[in-house]
């Protein structure tokens, strides 16, 4: 867990010497590949010059994120993700202490990231820590825009892909992607007292908070999660067009994620909808499945002749 590191390189050790470059790499390298089961196989189909920058990503958002999650106190995660912020808004200014920002900074250097997606993402979570339902579905989009989006928006600057088009296709892709995650785990964040099925949602369709509260199957509570699904899929699908828009191997990484989330919402449908009995996975056999077939999607494309020019 991120939170077993701060005693070593959390806000209260500032006068820790930074790492070397190389030594900050191989940190960043050991996280991305130790915290994220499908991680190895994603980073291996990516082009090799990028794959050290993926980790520094990687590690960025998940330092990010277990900050907002792993410490149980929000009042403290809170402390913790506004000095994320800070060592965030010094690396920009060229200072870093921190090894993962060691590490970034060569990825923001080169290819000239600017701030916002990093600081995006922070502030998702933060509202993690006040914000545990929302009202409507432009909130919840407004989250995900932050919470979701920017990671996409730094892929594609990573893979000089990065124009108004590719943009709206990714951001349809991560919310889709964020969306399915939710739907995945309605039980899951309900444990922890978070509620991302939007009230108004659930109005529509007659599901009450007590009935949420009580985790009723009940068909109210099955037509609500299959219009989420539906809803879900529809913000997958409109991004479809930007994995013929990518360059090379990083085509099979993004047909790899927009098909694992298409097949995390078809699970859901398996299981008839009824996440509160049983949390919907996509099992390793699936996900090997699901590689082969982007990867011949993907060879399949770069073999097909082009058309000749007039």
């Amino acid at each position: 867990m991120i939170v077993d590191d701060l005693a070593v390189w959390g806000p209260e050790c500032g006068t820790e010497q930074p790492l070397p470059v190389a030594d900050a790499r191989a940190y960043c390298r050991r996280l991305a590949l130790g915290h994220y089961e499908n991680f190895p196989v994603v980073s291996w189909l990516l082009p090799r010059p990028l794959q050290q920058h993926f980790c520094n990503v990687y590690a960025f958002c998940r330092w990010a994120d277990d900050l907002g999650d792993e410490t149980g106190d929000p009042a403290r995660a809170l402390e913790l993700l506004a000095w994320w912020r800070s060592e965030t808004e010094d690396c920009y200014r060229g200072i870093t202490r921190h090894p993962v920002f060691v590490a970034l900074s060569e990825t923001i250097e080169q290819f000239d990231l600017p701030p916002d997606p990093f600081l995006d993402l922070v502030s998702a979570f933060e509202q993690d820590q006040h914000v545990t339902e929302y009202e409507t579905f432009d909130q919840l989009r407004d989250y995900c825009r932050r919470s979701a989006d920017p990671v996409g928006r730094i892929i594609l600057r990573l893979g000089g892909c990065y124009n108004e088009q590719t943009v709206a296709w990714s951001d349809s892709i991560c919310t889709g992607l964020q969306l399915a995650n939710f739907w995945q785990d309605v039980g899951r964040d309900l444990d922890i007292g978070r509620i991302y099925l939007p009230a108004e949602d659930r109005s529509h369709f007659d599901y009450s908070r007590d009935d949420l509260d009580r985790r009723v199957t009940s068909p109210q509570f099955l037509e609500l999660m299959r219009f989420e699904v539906d809803r879900a899929r529809q913000w997958l699908q409109r991004g479809q067009p930007l994995v013929d828009e990518v360059p090379g191997r990083l085509r099979v990484s993004i047909d790899l994620f927009l098909r694992g989330g298409l097949q995390v919402l078809r699970e859901i449908e398996r299981i008839d909808y009824r996440v509160w009995k049983r949390r919907p996975v996509v099992s390793k056999r699936k996900f090997v499945t699901l590689f082969l077939r982007s990867a011949s999607r993907a060879t399949m494309k770069q073999l097909r002749p082009r058309r000749a020019s007039r």
